[in-house]
C-alpha cells in the first residue's frame, strides 16, 4: 500500500531526507533528490524571522519544482506568531508544512520553542491546530521520544496531534536530553506505529547510515518510511543504495570517485548558482571531506579545496583528484 500524507503519494516504503539547520539548502536537496530522496524538507525556519521578514529567514523558502514532494518546516514558541508564519510559509507553494517539535540544541529549546514543547502538550497541541487551521496543506510534525528518560510521552503527543488534524508524524527514537550522544531507541517509535488509535504515517528517524540498517529496522520497527539525516552529509548515494536493496535484495557498490566528484561539482554549481558565488564557495566547504570520506591521502586536497576562492581553481582540483586514484582506492 502506498503511504500517503493528505494527497502525497510517497509509494510504498518512502525515505525522506531530515531537515538539518546549514545542511539542508537546496543545493544539498537537490543531489539527494537526484539519488532518490522521496520527501525532502526545507532547513527549519524561525516564525519570529518570517514574521520580521528576516533575509535569512525569507531566503530559506526558496524552493524549486524538481524537489518536489517539499515541505516547509517552521519552529517557534508563540502561537499566534506560529499562525501566522504558517500563511507566510504557505504563500511561498509547498507541498506541507512541518513543524519542529524536536530540535535540542539550547538557543531554541531553552526560548520554549522546538524540544521545549514536549515539556507543555497541551500549548503543542494548541499551536498543532492554529497551524493546521491557517493553511489548506497538509501539516506534518517532527519530535522526539520526550523531554528525558522520565517524561517519555510521544505516545500521547501522536493521539492527541492526530485528533487535531496531523497528516504525518516522524519520531526521532532520543529525548532532548540525549541531544544527539547514545543511540537512538526506536522500540517506542514502534508503540506509536501499532496504537490502533493512530491511523497517520509514523516515520522513524535516528542513527540509520546503512543500507543493512534500514533494511533491518523497517522489518523490526514496522515504521511506514524512514528519514535520514547526517548520513546522507557527503553521502546521498545513501537513498539509491537503500532503495535498491529493497526492490533486488541486492547491496550496490559503493560511488566510484568519478561519481563522488561529479556529485561534488553538481553540489558546488548549485550552491553558486544558489547563494552566489562567493557565498556558495564559502559554504560548500564544509562538505568536501564528508564527500571524500575514506580517501587515502586526502588531507592535502582537502587543504587546497577549503582554502581556494574562485571556482575555476576548485573546479581543477576536484578533476585532478578524479584523475589521481583508482577506483579500488576509494572506501566508505
Amino acid at each position: 500500500m502506498p503511504v500517503k500524507i493528505g494527497n502525497i503519494d510517497l509509494g510504498e516504503f518512502p525515505l525522506l531526507l531530515a531537515p538539518m539547520e546549514d545542511v539542508s539548502d537546496p543545493p544539498f536537496r537537490f543531489v539527494c533528490k537526484q539519488n532518490g530522496a522521496d520527501l525532502m524538507y526545507t532547513e527549519f525556519i524561525s516564525s519570529e524571522g518570517l514574521i520580521r521578514d528576516a533575509a535569512k529567514s525569507r531566503q530559506k523558502l526558496d524552493i524549486f519544482e524538481y524537489e518536489r514532494p517539499i515541505g516547509i518546516q517552521i519552529f517557534g514558541s508563540n502561537i499566534e506568531s506560529m499562525r501566522e508564519a504558517t500563511e507566510i510559509a504557505s504563500q511561498a507553494g509547498p507541498d506541507l508544512i512541518d513543524i519542529n517539535y524536536g530540535c535540542p540544541v539550547k538557543n531554541v529549546a531553552c526560548k520554549g520553542a522546538g524540544a521545549s514543547l514536549l515539556k507543555d502538550i497541551d500549548k503543542m497541541v494548541k499551536m498543532t491546530k492554529a497551524v493546521v487551521e491557517a493553511t489548506h496543506l497538509p501539516v506534518t510534525v517532527k519530535t522526539r521520544l520526550g523531554w528525558d528518560d522520565n517524561s517519555k510521552n510521544v505516545y500521547e503527543v501522536a493521539e492527541r496531534l492526530q485528533d487535531v488534524g496531523i497528516k504525518a508524524l516522524t519520531i526521532h527514537g532520543r529525548t532532548r536530553s540525549q541531544m544527539y550522544k547514545g543511540q537512538a531507541d526506536w522500540s517506542l517509535i514502534r508503540e506509536v506505529k501499532r496504537n490502533p488509535r493512530v491511523a497517520i504515517p509514523i516515520f522513524g528517524n535516528g542513527d540509520v547510515d546503512s543500507v543493512e540498517k534500514a533494511a533491518n529496522w523497517r522489518l523490526e520497527y514496522e515504521t511506514d518510511g524512514i528519514m535520514i539525516g547526517r548520513a546522507a552529509i557527503g553521502y546521498p548515494w545513501i537513498f539509491r543504495e537503500i532503495k535498491h536493496f529493497f526492490y533486488t535484495g541486492e547491496l550496490l557498490p559503493g560511488p566510484t570517485i568519478t561519481e563522488r566528484v561529479e556529485v561534488c561539482l553538481t553540489h558546488l554549481a548549485k550552491s553558486i548558482a544558489w547563494k552566489g558565488e562567493k557565498t556558495g564557495i564559502f559554504e560548500m566547504r564544509r562538505h568536501y571531506s564528508n564527500y571524500f570520506k575514506g580517501t587515502p591521502n586526502f588531507k592535502e586536497y582537502r587543504m587546497k579545496l577549503v582554502s581556494l576562492e574562485d571556482v575555476t581553481s576548485i573546479f581543477e582540483v576536484l578533476e585532478e583528484i578524479k584523475g589521481n586514484y583508482n577506483e579500488a582506492e576509494i572506501l566508505q
